[in-house]
Order: C-alpha cells, then sequence, then structure tokens
C-alpha cells in the first residue's frame, strides 16, 4: 500500500472497525437466502469493483442474499429512471441523487455511503485554466443528470461563489466517459467527472490534469469527508424479507473493508470483471481520489454526515428541503 495518504489508511482501518461490529450478523442469517437484483453502468465504473468483488468473495452468500447478474446500462439517466419505476431492486449512487427522488414520494431507502467525494474532479487541459476564475464563459461538459453535477455545483456556490451554470456554458452528455472524451478532441474547455474516469483520463494523456476536487475542497471547508456514492433500496424489498437492511449494511462493511486492507489484491481478484483496466483502478485507488469508506445509517455519525451535506444542498436550491428520518434506512 505505498504511496496511500494517511487518510486512505485510516478509512481502511475504520472500516474494518465496522465489519468487526457487523460480522456477528452473519451466522444469524446464513439459512435465509434473498435475491436482490441490480444493475451496472458500461463502460466500467468503479460500482462493478464493488460488485465482483462480492460476488468472488461470495459475500452476498456470507449474509444471507443472492445477487444475480446485473442488468447492464450506457445510460446514467436511464440506470436512474429504472431504479425509481421499480425495474431493481438496489441501486449504487449518489446519495443526494436517492434523497431527491425520496422526497419525490419514490418508494426507497438509503443504506450506506461507501466512498467519499475525493472521487468528483474537475478536468482541464494541462494548458488551459488555472483557476476557477479562468473558466468563467468556458465550456463544461458534464452529465447533469448525476448527484455529481448538483453537489458539485452547490460545492462551487458555498466555498467560491462561484455559479457554475451562470458562468459556464454546460455541454450534457450521458455518461463522464463521453464527457472526457469532448476534452481530449478540443470541444469543451473542462470536465466534471468522477473516479475512475478521472485516472483514465490522466493515464490516456498527459495532456490532461485535474483543477478541481470536491472532496478536498469540502474538508477544508466543514472539516468531514463528504459522502458520495452509496446503497439504496426499493422499499418493497424491505418489505418482502425483514431485516435485508442490517444484512447489506455488513455486506458492504465487509466489502469496503476486504478492498481496502490489500488494494491490489482486490484489483488482482475481479480482474478484466470490472470493465475498468486494472492500472487505471490502482491510480485510483492509490491517489486518494477513489476511498471506500463505509458510513452505515444505523449510525447516528452516519446520518449526521448526509443531513449535513444535505444542508448546503438545500441551501444552494439543489435539493428542496432537508431529508428526514424516513430516508434512512
Amino acid at each position: 500500500m505505498a504511496g496511500l495518504s494517511r487518510r486512505v489508511v485510516s478509512a481502511g482501518i475504520a472500516s474494518c472497525a465496522a465489519v468487526g461490529a457487523v460480522n456477528i450478523l452473519a451466522p444469524a442469517v446464513a439459512t435465509e437466502s434473498t435475491e436482490i437484483s441490480w444493475a451496472a453502468i458500461n463502460p466500467g465504473s468503479f460500482t462493478t469493483l464493488v460488485m465482483e468483488y462480492m460476488i468472488k468473495r461470495q459475500l452476498d452468500r456470507k449474509y444471507g442474499l443472492r445477487f444475480p447478474k446485473p442488468a447492464v446500462y450506457t445510460s446514467v439517466t436511464t440506470y436512474y429512471n429504472d431504479f425509481v419505476v421499480g425495474n431493481y431492486d438496489l441501486c449504487m449512487g449518489s446519495w443526494d441523487t436517492f434523497a431527491a427522488r425520496y422526497q419525490a414520494a419514490v418508494p426507497l431507502k438509503f443504506v450506506c455511503s461507501f466512498t467519499n467525494g475525493n472521487m468528483i474532479n474537475i478536468l482541464v487541459p494541462a494548458s488551459g485554466a488555472k483557476s476557477l476564475e479562468q473558466l468563467r464563459g468556458k465550456t463544461l461538459a458534464a452529465t447533469q443528470a448525476t448527484g455529481t453535477y448538483r453537489v458539485t455545483k452547490a460545492l462551487l456556490k458555498e466555498i467560491s461563489e462561484f455559479d457554475l451554470e451562470k458562468e459556464m456554458r454546460i455541454q450534457n452528455v450521458d455518461n463522464p466517459a463521453a464527457a472526457v472524451t469532448l476534452v481530449m478532441v478540443d470541444r469543451a474547455d473542462a470536465v466534471l467527472v468522477w473516479e475512475p474516469n478521472t485516472s483514465a483520463a490522466l493515464a490516456r494523456s498527459s495532456d490532461i490534469r485535474v483543477l478541481y476536487n470536491a472532496g478536498q475542497e469540502y474538508l477544508k471547508k466543514t472539516g468531514r469527508d463528504l459522502p458520495y456514492f452509496g446503497v439504496a433500496v426499493r422499499t418493497s424489498l424491505l418489505s418482502r424479507s425483514p431485516g435485508v437492511a442490517e444484512r447489506l449494511n455488513a455486506a458492504f462493511a465487509d466489502c469496503v473493508s476486504g478492498i481496502m486492507q490489500d488494494i491490489d489484491a482486490a484489483v488482482d481478484l475481479v480482474g478484466s470483471g470490472a470493465g475498468v483496466d486494472q492500472e487505471v483502478l490502482r491510480a485510483a485507488m492509490k491517489s486518494g481520489r477513489l476511498q471506500f469508506q463505509h458510513l452505515s445509517m444505523t449510525d447516528p455519525a452516519g446520518r449526521q454526515a448526509v443531513v449535513t451535506a444535505c444542508r448546503m444542498l438545500v441551501k444552494h436550491k439543489v435539493l428542496d428541503r432537508d431529508i428526514d428520518d424516513g430516508f434512512f434506512a
């Protein structure tokens, strides 16, 4: 784990502690088996690393769950919309996307988060803008249907008094890989993406660099890590299988702990199954931009991290109102 920051190592240790607490659950549910449908984004997302690790380590079986082959989507918008209409049970995505759907009366609950906002980056050409101010009047390629876009929009207003939609022209794209391509062919001045797309872009071209890291800026402002990707489930799943939220929470804590204990072994284990180049995944995690951190929504500290971030989004009219306890599983 050479090159890992102290924060990354600490995250791994914290995840190990969480697993130590929830692993007690495993023997009690060994006789149960709940099949849970889920989905993945193609081209490969870091979530496919989580999915492949979960399956290959048989963590679903360990906690009385069954994960079949995931449905595959190329459009982020369609990926979320199909979860909203109930075409699958479990979705991995940004917590604020789920909060917005919950406030629109979609029957879902948020189980846990498992990454932080260091994954969110604005990339520019090497010869491009040296500051946010130099992006004024420029074009940003971004997937506007994502939590990445909404969180960054609020964060820029809160910390830098930079109104993304007033200061820049937004070029909407269906997925982050396409957004990166627009910068590479000089059709956009900057791109808003999340890992592993950042590391993939840096590996492909020496003419791209990171201008802005959302998680790092949030930490400077609040002293907290910004929760980001997590797990939401349809309430119909909770109804048909009591206790499944606790088992899912335990399985994801176990998964995060295993990945962070040995990044190289985790990447080797999933191989090409993650749909992302193995060296790109290693670079993303070892750079500290892709930090797996498990926060359970049964833990008051986990809930508070999400509630605090939510207040920033409400302040800047990205979400309509604060989330209530009904959001959490």
